[in-house]
């Protein structure tokens, strides 16, 4: 009788669940089968991430408001929603188009990106809209595109394109035009822009006696802003102007 009690006792000892090594076993086993969820879950993660980033870098990308130049239409801290396709297949910027471009070369310096590790990082960071764009990108509305001739100021204070007093009804209230007057035409393939908060703004009027005469080449623009995306009380697509409807081109055809 003692021998089948010891082997009894040895017998409830080896069994799953209690304190002896079975219990170890099953913690561990436990442990094993919960890895791959967590594996599972950080691919989907970083699935997730990668078509973020490639959603913002080939058809939508949000863009982080960094200042007041183009208040009242946009506020520090709104995240627009540049769409990346507007001028993808043959068509151009035209007059009163928000667009976001990289001023490298024109209105700052090509080598203003910095340390390439840190601003691919901020890149990454900006085409999610977590961060402030780069340095060298800039939000501003289209006034005049290749061979218009724009001036400031009429009599009215107003400018005038290709002849047209144009009436900016989205300007901030109280601002003028342009406090510096200026006469130019733009150059083909290139684009004339300014803030509607004039007076914050550093804008084509800023560069004009640099390379460019303060214009934007054509292929460095990212795309037009169309949306505000964020924050949820301002959701809404920014609106079109009609203030150049009756600015034509140069030639007599309508731009």
């Amino acid at each position: 009788m003692d021998t089948e009690a010891l082997h009894t006792e040895r017998d409830r000892s080896s069994a799953p669940g209690t304190d002896g090594s079975g219990a170890g076993e099953g913690s561990r086993s436990v442990c094993f089968r919960r890895r791959p969820g967590w594996r599972r879950a950080a691919a989907l993660v970083g699935a997730c991430a990668v078509f973020l980033l490639l959603l913002s870098q080939f058809v939508m990308q949000p863009f982080l408001i960094p200042s007041t130049s183009m208040q009242p239409a946009l506020e520090v801290g709104d995240r627009v929603l540049v769409n990346k396709l507007a001028y993808r297949f043959g068509s151009e910027p035209r007059r009163g188009d928000v667009v976001v471009f990289d001023g490298a070369g024109s209105f700052v310096p090509e080598d203003a990106a910095g340390n390439p590790v840190s601003a691919a990082a901020r890149e990454g960071l900006s085409a999610l809209g977590l961060t402030e764009p780069s340095d060298t990108d800039f939000v501003k509305r289209v006034v005049g595109v290749g061979g218009d001739r724009v001036v400031c100021c009429d009599k009215g204070g107003r400018l005038e394109v290709n002849g047209v007093p144009v009436d900016e009804s989205y300007l901030y209230a109280g601002e003028t035009a342009s406090h510096v007057p200026f006469d130019i035409v733009v150059r083909q393939g290139t684009l004339w822009v300014m803030g509607d908060h004039r007076s914050r703004s550093r804008d084509s009027r800023d560069h004009l006696g640099e390379p460019g005469g303060g214009t934007v080449p054509l292929d460095r623009v990212i795309g037009r802003a169309d949306w505000i995306g964020w924050p949820a009380d301002r959701w809404s697509p920014l609106p079109p102007t009609g203030a150049f409807d009756r600015v034509t081109a140069p030639d007599g055809a309508h731009g």
